[in-house]
């Protein structure tokens, strides 16, 4: 074949060109991957629950889209706000008290802080410090407060940031929500050339993991926030519902839950109520802990026929590679993974018997 001839100058020429718009087009759409990726999982998990609501108003798919994307961003912004409401608070009790101190010229450690062995007296004795020397109060209030304020523009910038990704997650969400079943038509239609047959294997195993890892994370994350701030109220902690809901977060990732209930242990410990204490560590132990070894593998590992340990693999693998969507795409892209390799073995399989066949 002569490679100077038109016909493979041209093909060589559509080549670097459609390369060359792979790559700019991956710069435009990179930024915008993860709010996608989101907003692929959560469409493909409540689909079920659109199509019942299209065909409610008759199949009007915009209208049907514009309620599910609606309810989709309740779901997801009022916990939001509701967190952030019960953070206002503390942090306006707690700044209360540091002005009421800052008026009496005498800065000390609450009563709790200073019952702490050994770190409570430290703590005391560094404000007391402090107190005897107004300028050195001075000087380190302030940079206490350039501090504050320095990490207060990171935050809330990155505060920002999420809720932009979240509102472009919501608005793809939309479009997919009206127009997914048209999208995924024309992936299968690319992906058929491509895969032949065996599209509809991988698929399968991309669905069963995507339901599987989403119903089984996000159930086992709600059972342990519900059954955590059970055990925080009996043990008298302030604001149950606001830790159970941070516990929540926490158990999202997987063995992340003796990390919230065993912190909030260690601070009943400190302060004095030593059964308060032991009891919730019992509680976490045998109660908490213990769902996430009941709900997660048994809704994971049975609807993927995948082993537990895989699955955790792929979650934590996920999490470190692409952060929170991780949790979901790094088990997903195991499945294919794990998919592939038992079509390569059954099919070895079958060449292997047809051979042995023959050789009889």
């Amino acid at each position: 074949m002569n490679p100077l001839h038109p016909d493979n100058s041209r093909r060589l020429l559509l080549g670097l060109f459609l390369a060359g718009l792979l790559v700019l087009g991956w710069q435009v759409l990179s930024p915008f991957v993860i709010p996608v990726a989101w907003a692929g999982i959560l469409v493909y998990v409540t689909w079920p629950l659109y199509a019942r609501l299209r065909k409610a108003v008759s199949g009007r798919h915009t209208l049907a889209a514009l309620v599910m994307t609606v309810l989709l961003a309740l779901t997801l912004i009022l916990p939001i706000l509701w967190v952030v409401f019960l953070l206002q608070n503390e942090v306006a009790g707690f700044y209360q008290i540091i002005a009421v101190q800052l008026t009496q010229g005498h800065l000390a450690a609450p009563s709790v802080i200073q019952d702490i062995p050994w770190l409570g007296k430290e703590i005391q004795g560094f404000l007391d410090r402090l107190n005897a020397s107004p300028e050195a109060l001075k000087a380190q209030l302030k940079e206490w407060t350039d501090y504050a304020l320095t990490h207060a523009v990171g935050f809330v910038g990155g505060v920002g940031r999420n809720m932009g990704k979240l509102g472009f997650a919501l608005l793809t969400a939309f479009f997919l929500y009206r127009d997914g079943e048209e999208v995924v038509l024309q992936i299968r239609r690319v992906l058929s050339q491509v895969l032949d047959e065996r599209l509809d294997d991988y698929l399968k195993a991309m669905g069963d993991m995507s339901r599987a890892v989403v119903y089984g994370i996000v159930l086992t994350a709600m059972a342990q926030g519900l059954l955590a701030g059970i055990g925080y109220a009996v043990a008298g902690m302030g604001n149950p519902v606001f830790l159970g809901v941070l516990t929540v977060l926490i158990a999202f990732i997987p063995f992340g839950t003796p990390f919230a209930w065993g912190t909030v242990c260690i601070w009943l410990f400190l302060s004095g109520q030593t059964w308060a204490a032991f009891g919730l560590f019992l509680w976490g132990t045998f109660v908490v802990s213990w769902i996430d070894n009941i709900i997660r593998p048994l809704v994971i590992s049975s609807a993927t026929r995948m082993p537990f340990l895989l699955v955790m693999f792929g979650v934590l693998g996920g999490l470190a590679a692409f952060g929170m969507v991780g949790l979901f795409m790094g088990p997903v892209i195991l499945a294919v993974m794990v998919a592939v390799w038992r079509e390569w073995l059954e099919n070895n399989t079958v060449t292997t018997h047809h051979d042995d066949a023959n050789l009889l």
